[in-house]
């Protein structure tokens, strides 16, 4: 197996993927911000997997903390993300993992990371001070969209809300070079949602649930799409420009700070707690 093979597949010899509800609680040896935000992106993860959007262990979602000082006393951005071998559903605050920008692992962990992984999420968060948040994921419908030459089509209200503000990356395989995160941002500029072709979608969020709210608008538009394009898209209405536009900016207020933040995440917490609890461990 080659050295880039081993990258991808996270092959460790001799590592054992430790059970996450078995690793050290960190609640009290990490900041309060930083124990809420785990929890919140422990959160996350459960979602994913309640609505059926994971692909094994083989997807990402990161979140920023407020920079830290590193060894040498400077100030630098720190970030969380899944260990790699732990399932979404079974993801709990304490096994997310802290690293640099670089990828680096911060203190003690029992787990590693998938270095291609965070390809993507680095040139984002790296680029965007508003990408507090970034969720990466491969869902069969995102895929499926992402696969066609006119990428999303303006058919449904989903599509219309997220339309304007999305982006498109062109597929190069498999994220290990990092000379692609130039070209990630440069395609995605300054909006909030990015089909990777051929690959999946992408959103950011100024927290974990507006992050999650996107990329579930996301997701509702790729299904419509395909479940609508069975009928053959010559039967298919597809609604104008101005229309679109008028859409977007009557649904995009959704996404705002203290709107589905405040509406939707302490339902979807409800609904957590009834399927998933166990992720503020």
């Amino acid at each position: 197996m080659t050295k880039a093979m081993q990258d991808v597949m996270g092959v460790s010899a001799g590592f054992d993927i430790a059970d996450p509800t078995k690793v050290e609680r960190m609640e009290g040896k990490v900041s309060e911000i930083e124990w809420q935000l785990r929890v919140e992106l422990a959160a996350l993860y459960r979602l994913c997997a309640l609505y059926g959007w994971t692909d094994l262990v083989f997807t990402h979602i990161s979140a920023r903390l407020p920079d830290e000082t590193n060894k040498d006393g400077k100030m630098e951005e720190r970030f969380l993300i899944n260990p790699y071998g732990v399932l979404f559903d079974e993801m709990t605050a304490s096994s997310l993992v802290k690293i640099d920008l670089e990828g680096n692992i911060i203190g003690d962990s029992p787990y590693f990371i998938n270095p291609a992984g965070f390809t993507i999420h680095s040139a984002v968060h790296a680029a965007r001070s508003d990408a507090s948040c970034v969720m990466h994921v491969h869902t069969p419908y995102g895929v499926a969209v992402s696969v066609q030459k006119k990428g999303l089509r303006k058919y449904t209200q989903f599509s219309m809300i997220v339309h304007d503000d999305l982006a498109y990356h062109d597929y190069e395989g498999i994220a290990l070079d990092l000379d692609e995160r130039e070209r990630i941002v440069a395609d995605m500029g300054a909006k909030n949602f990015l089909m990777l072709r051929n690959h999946g979608t992408m959103v950011v969020g100024g927290n974990c649930a507006l992050a999650f709210l996107r990329m579930y608008f996301l997701e509702q538009a790729c299904k419509t799409q395909i479940l609508a394009q069975a009928a053959g898209n010559k039967n298919l209405h597809e609604c104008d420009d101005e229309l679109s536009a008028r859409v977007h900016a009557q649904g995009s207020g959704a996404f705002m700070k203290g709107m589905g933040d405040n509406l939707v995440w302490p339902a979807l917490m409800r609904r957590l707690t009834k399927n998933y609890a166990g992720w503020e461990y």
